[in-house]
């Protein structure tokens, strides 16, 4: 018999952990997004004045958004317990990144 799976059991086992704590992990995915989301205006605001940014500055924003954006959400996976998780989730990341071989 072919057993159907939904998504969250898929990400469970693909991230062998609970289904329960899939649907914290995705929620600390969307709120680290959404700050980063939030910040961006103010932040370009800030850098640039009231004009619009040159194609330098964007380029150095997205390479400076990427530790901010890991950093925010290693803060929120501690807030919400799943620190461990985050923290093997971003050495994976950067691993792969950076050219290392992951386990």
């Amino acid at each position: 018999m072919n057993e159907r799976r939904g998504w969250t059991d898929r990400l469970a086992a693909r991230w062998n952990v609970s289904p329960s704590r899939v649907l914290i992990i995705l929620l600390v995915f969307a709120c680290t997004g959404l700050t980063v989301m939030f910040l961006k205006r103010p932040v370009v605001a800030w850098a640039t004045g009231e004009g619009e940014p040159s194609m330098w500055f964007s380029v150095l924003y997205y390479i400076l958004i990427l530790p901010f954006y890991n950093l925010v959400l290693l803060l929120y996976g501690a807030l919400l317990g799943q620190f461990r998780f985050f923290w093997e989730f971003e050495k994976r990341f950067f691993g792969r990144l950076l050219g290392r071989k992951t386990r």
